[in-house]
């Protein structure tokens, strides 16, 4: 599918707000309503548009700590871990990387203790290193900002 200036503008819109109306949106690309619809339709049809989410303040639901963590599986204890990972709450990212270690985490937890608990959890598939995240420098980045036409 040929993603033209009018679908970036509507793919940007979408990311820094998916609950805008086609009218909204209309608005701002300059074509009408059912346009706009049609386009969207076409661009979630294609697998460029994924879904739609709802973003959460973890701080508010009660998690005072964000945490990146790397694992270097043990010999034969990657795959069982890459299917027991999925079934951890606190684990909001999980990606395989190259370098020493096979995975990184990103994980919300409520306090120290439930921290260490969830690390005791993760020693029995490998070696762990963990990083606290003090702020988040860079925020809500869209994809536009990376790709352009």
């Amino acid at each position: 599918m040929k993603v033209d200036l009018i679908n970036w503008k509507i793919l940007k819109l979408l990311q820094k707000n998916a609950r805008r109306s086609n009218t909204e949106i209309a608005s701002y690309v300059g074509i009408s309503s059912p346009a706009v619809a049609e386009r969207i339709r076409k661009l979630e049809d294609a697998g460029i548009i994924l879904g739609y989410r709802t973003k959460v303040e973890p701080l508010e639901l009660g998690y005072q700590l964000r945490a990146l963590v790397t694992v270097r599986a043990f010999m034969g204890r990657l795959k069982p871990f890459l299917q027991k990972i999925k079934t951890f709450d606190e684990v909001i990212n999980c990606y395989r990387i190259t370098g020493n270690e096979n995975i990184v985490l990103e994980v919300i937890l409520i306090n120290q203790k439930h921290l260490e608990q969830f690390i005791d959890q993760l020693i029995t598939y490998g070696e762990t290193k963990t990083q606290i995240i003090l702020s988040n420098v860079i925020d809500d980045r869209d994809i536009q900002q990376h790709i352009s036409p």
